[in-house]
């Protein structure tokens, strides 16, 4: 039995979807990863031989502000996790994000290149990985730029948008790889069902690289729509948590140790926009 921690999320519920009746999930309202007892009841009642660590405080900017609640839930709340996972046996996957880097580096990170964070849910989310690591049978997933049909994300920003407005300025000044949330969910499957007993940190997102910009641009054009996309600079959007400029991730580790390799970011923006339509 595979156990998903915030399975109404984004990612959960396609984890939930391709895993079937292998898995069970379970969200806010069944479990608080805040509080050590109450992870170790469920984990202890349900007995998985994996859990998913899909829940996250992921308001990059709320985080700013809330640090404390960033910390419970992306640190504490892992800690939490690997405690109870490693005391029934239990695996666990730890979902991670480019932001646990600068993106000074100029190319696509690896999985051991040195995290510096730029901000509280970076901070947060790379001291999630360290108490990871708690539970020695672990597996660090980093992803970036995730959208999905189960959550607010930038395509369905993006949409929205095109409804109210026949022009756009979006920030053309950071790179990263945007991702479809099943094509993440395969990969954590592929790393699961490896029968190798992977274990550590592995990146997975979608192949390829663009900026916001871009993105909104393809979007734009795949859904039909005549929307003029403007640039504009990371500065002058001001918001108030710092982000790294280039953070695409490597992933030729996951695709040597599965087999298993993401499509090209916009063949998977297409196959989302045809599925929405459905």
């Amino acid at each position: 039995m595979i156990l998903v921690v915030g399975a109404n999320g984004m990612l959960g519920k396609d984890l939930m979807s391709l895993l079937g009746g292998r898995a069970r999930g379970v969200d806010i309202e069944d479990v608080d990863i805040t509080s050590l007892e109450s992870i170790e009841r469920v984990l202890k009642t349900v007995h998985p031989a994996v859990v998913i660590n899909c829940a996250a405080y992921t308001d990059v900017d709320g985080c700013e502000t809330n640090v404390e609640t960033a910390m419970q839930v992306n640190a504490e709340g892992v800690a939490h996790l690997a405690m109870a996972s490693r005391m029934i046996g239990a695996r666990l996957v730890q979902i991670s994000t480019d932001y646990i880097f600068d993106g000074s580096k100029g190319s696509p990170y690896l999985e051991d290149d040195p995290p510096n964070p730029l901000n509280i849910y970076g901070e947060s989310k790379y001291a999630g990985e360290l108490n990871a690591i708690i539970n020695p049978d672990h597996l660090i997933v980093r992803s970036q730029w995730l959208y999905g049909q189960h959550g607010k994300n930038f395509v369905e920003t993006m949409l929205r948008l095109a409804k109210e407005k026949d022009e756009l300025s979006v920030v053309d000044d950071q790179i990263g790889a945007p991702t479809w949330t099943v094509d993440l969910a395969q990969a954590i499957i592929a790393l699961i069902d490896s029968g190798k007993g992977l274990r550590g940190v592995y990146h997975a997102a979608n192949a390829g690289s663009c900026s916001w910009n871009a993105f909104a641009r393809v979007i734009f054009e795949e859904a039909g729509l005549a929307v003029t996309v403007n640039g504009m600079t990371t500065d002058q959007l001001n918001r108030p948590a710092r982000r790294p400029l280039y953070s695409t991730l490597d992933c030729e580790k996951l695709a040597n140790d599965t087999g298993f390799r993401l499509q090209p970011w916009r063949d998977a923006l297409k196959m989302y926009l045809k599925l929405r339509k459905l």
